[in-house]
């Protein structure tokens, strides 16, 4: 059974905008064994969860409070997902969305899945989701369990350790990875999916032209096997930088690859 108390939100002084879109839950002070710190989760529900036996997909996001509450994202500007979530469900897109906040000053830690690089504990974070999150969201809420319809989705390094989540685990079967830091550790993460076997899913690929491009990543996953248009998607925003407000931008077609039929 899930551990977690879910609540609506706002459940606390902190979460400082009542005006979000749809149903949103969060469960505060989840603990995780893997890396022994606490977090609060969030849930977002499709609009018609209530209403249907229907069960969804998921995304599981990072940066979890940069997505839906403008008051605690960074420099005051969010992703807009539940705006862009009821906006989908017109076009008959819906999915529940799990945003996991990150821990403050450990984020670049626990997305950075190279543990000789900055001491990452990226391999401790993953197993936090794939453990104990997955485990309690599929408990709680009707979800499609298969890989087909779980996906995991970030920005920055936020992408890098979703990318990784996406390789390395047999539990994702679709990955969006907005401005990815592919630099980290010289660039491992291409020798790394490299060596990773051709599994098959959606990826989700982009930049803008005013930060570090994605293209070479991009180019790779061409070369092994994906195909363009059909399971891998690569945007090139024009004059976009590594900023929330992009990602927000980007963030409708991106799901909309992603969660197509």
């Amino acid at each position: 059974m899930s551990t977690f108390d879910w609540h609506p939100y706002p459940a606390r002084e902190i979460w400082h905008d009542p005006s979000v879109v749809g149903t949103l839950k969060i469960a505060q002070a989840v603990y995780s064994p893997q890396l022994d710190n606490q977090r609060d989760l969030l849930v977002h529900l499709p609009e018609s969860y209530a209403h249907t036996d229907k069960r969804y997909p998921v995304i599981y996001m990072q940066d979890g409070q940069n997505l839906f509450d403008h008051g605690t994202s960074f420099a005051g500007t969010d992703w807009r997902v539940d705006e862009t979530m009821h906006a989908l469900a017109h076009d008959g897109i819906e999915a529940i969305i799990v945003g996991i906040p990150h821990m403050g000053e450990r984020r670049v830690n626990e997305y950075n899945p190279f543990a000789d690089v900055w001491r990452g504990t990226g391999e401790q974070y993953l197993a936090f989701l794939t453990d104990t999150i997955k485990p309690a969201i599929d408990h709680d809420f009707r979800t499609c369990r298969e890989r087909a319809h779980t996906g995991i989705l970030g920005s920055s390094m936020g992408a890098l350790i979703s990318l990784y989540a996406f390789f390395h685990s047999d539990l994702f079967g679709m990955v969006g990875a907005m401005s990815p830091a592919l630099w980290i550790g010289g660039g491992r993460i291409y020798g790394d999916i490299i060596d990773q076997p051709f599994t098959g899913g959606r990826v989700y690929l982009d930049n803008g032209t005013r930060e570090a491009s994605a293209r070479k990543l991009n180019e790779l996953l061409l070369r092994k096997g994906y195909q363009r248009g059909v399971d891998l998607k690569y945007v090139v925003e024009h004059d976009a930088e590594h900023t929330e407000s992009a990602w927000a931008r980007r963030l409708p077609d991106a799901l909309r690859f992603l969660l197509a039929a």
